[in-house]
């Protein structure tokens, strides 16, 4: 038994080791940047306070830093964390989903719908362009003569904080 308690005081001590650089400090952990792959639980949350999205009883999200999966200021704010780490980070309008443009907004004549739709504020429908691009729309206000299509994404126009926690980098 003395053996095998030994080995145990040495794997701890050589562990410590390992992780101290020689003037005695810690050797920083693994830290995210452009290129991982890494999970994360987070909770998107607008000025009010609203929460708009969180990973809490679900998966982590996974994803690569920099490789467009998620918006930009998201990628920003999980670059430099370690594994465990967590923060709150605030990301402004321009490194989210930009600004409200007014452009995409269009009111379109009840008489150029599908008869067979009866449009209803809220719903979300696929506009086809001529070059066959699809666009996601949601209405916004329906008359007796039109409906009102908003293409900005429902984010648009606002900063938005996530509290972060970075689960694991692959």
């Amino acid at each position: 038994m003395p053996l095998a308690v030994n080995r145990i005081d040495k794997s701890i001590d050589n562990l410590k080791k390992l992780t101290q650089s020689k003037q005695g400090q810690k050797i920083p952990m693994v830290q995210a940047k452009s290129g991982d792959t890494v999970k994360i639980h987070y909770t998107g949350k607008l000025d009010d306070g609203t929460v708009f999205d969180s990973s809490t009883n679900r998966e982590p999200l996974e994803f690569t830093i920099s490789g467009g999966q998620v918006i930009p200021g998201f990628d920003q704010a999980v670059m430099g964390m370690s594994p465990g780490e967590s923060k709150t980070a605030t990301i402004p309008m321009d490194q989210a989903y930009g600004p409200y443009r007014d452009e995409m907004v269009l009111e379109v004549g009840r008489d150029k719908m599908p008869s067979d739709l009866q449009p209803e504020v809220g719903q979300q429908l696929q506009l086809q362009q001529p070059n066959g691009q699809s666009i996601g729309v949601i209405v916004t206000q329906v008359t007796d003569s039109n409906v009102r299509l908003d293409a900005n994404h429902p984010l648009a126009g606002q900063d938005l904080t996530f509290d972060l926690e970075l689960v694991a980098i692959a």
